[in-house]
């Protein structure tokens, strides 16, 4: 089998993997990107035609972190020559997401944002009853993960990366000048490797040459449900706000895209759902439990919408205890992993903090390896 050199070897096609293949071909490096299933795939977390743009945090720290990812996108956006986010603004709601305090929080950090009463939510959005206060802000809206990753890759590509696909890493060697990737097919020699395997990451990191000592990462499948617009509540192609829900229960929602079917749909997933798994046991049965409360939710707070899905669907959520992610080096290996169900907002920026790392830059201390 045959041994290739480049640069860097980028492990994994998703979200971190493709915008740090991207990143690093702008830097003037050789990449090849290897993925164990093909670009766009559906079976870990960067898939799909909708996921949460927004700059809302009860965190300082990820408010101003979406500031800087909003100035990547930016870049992306304009090189690419496509736009791949699309704004709605985003609600706020629920005794848990503290309304006071984060409208405080997103001015002082610079972020327009007003308090709505329910009334005028309900007169803004027919279709959206939550019968409490919400913090609007404008900056919200929902990214297509699926056309970002083929627009990373195809840059990455255009820019001298090599891709890989239906190719899968076994091992991670060290060398006397970097790393060797081992595939089944033959081997690729870099002086550094960037894993960003999404739910993979457990698997592949009893592998490392050298122990890791990193946030206990759990896998879980999470569930999503799509339901139609209603014709005779407001106008169906109005375009609803993102909305985040903590209360009794964590609930998400954004509008669907083309993941909704033909129709305008809502998108509704319970992020706090309860179903542990691991990238290779899913079983991808949609949890009547988690169908049950995102539908009840729907029923008492989005009368705008069916009450049958058009579709259902489920993804991975990698996890750490703390929701922070995981950006650090290890010797020639870079792990990526920003997880937790909040990473897809950052794409663009996550490829230039694994680029960083690659240069011998230092991890942002709130994602350094840790216990």
């Amino acid at each position: 089998m045959s041994t290739q050199r480049v640069d860097v070897v980028v492990v994994g096609a998703g979200l971190a993997g493709a915008a740090a293949a991207w990143e690093l071909t702008n830097r003037g490096y050789s990449v090849v990107i290897v993925e164990q299933f093909e670009v766009g795939h559906a079976e870990g977390s960067s898939h799909g035609t909708s996921r949460i743009y927004r700059r809302a945090y009860l965190d300082p720290f990820y408010i101003r972190l979406t500031g800087r990812a909003e100035r990547e996108w930016d870049r992306l956006e304009d090189q690419a020559g496509i736009a791949l986010r699309t704004r709605t603004g985003g609600l706020d709601a629920g005794r848990l997401r503290h309304p006071t305090e984060l409208i405080g929080l997103l001015r002082q950090q610079g972020v327009a944002a007003e308090l709505l009463p329910p009334e005028e939510i309900t007169e803004r959005w027919p279709g959206i009853d939550l019968g409490e206060p919400a913090v609007f802000h404008d900056q919200a809206g929902y990214l297509d993960a699926g056309a970002t990753v083929r627009t990373l890759v195809g840059l990455a590509v255009g820019g001298g990366a090599v891709l890989a696909e239906r190719c899968a890493v076994e091992r991670l060697s060290p060398c006397a000048d970097g790393i060797v990737a081992q595939t089944a097919d033959g081997s690729w020699r870099a002086g550094a490797a960037v894993v960003a395997v999404g739910s993979w990451l457990p698997n592949l990191m009893n592998g490392f040459p050298s122990p890791v000592v990193t946030p206990r990462i759990t896998v879980k499948q999470q569930e999503v449900f799509h339901l139609p617009r209603r014709t005779d509540v407001g106008d169906p192609d109005a375009i609803w706000p993102t909305l985040v829900y903590k209360d009794e229960v964590e609930i998400y929602a954004l509008t669907s895209g083309a993941d909704g079917g033909q129709r305008p749909a809502y998108k509704i997933g319970q992020f706090d759902s309860v179903s542990d798994t691991t990238a290779d046991n899913r079983d991808k049965i949609i949890d009547p439990v988690a169908r049950a409360v995102c539908l009840d939710f729907a029923g008492r707070h989005l009368p705008g919408l069916e009450h049958q899905p058009s579709n259902e669907q489920s993804c991975l959520f990698t996890m750490t205890a703390d929701e922070d992610f995981v950006i650090d080096r290890i010797g020639p290996i870079v792990v990526a992993s920003p997880c937790s169900g909040h990473g897809a907002k950052f794409a663009p920026l996550t490829g230039v903090l694994i680029a960083d790392l690659v240069e011998g830059g230092p991890a942002v201390p709130r994602f350094a390896f840790r216990t």
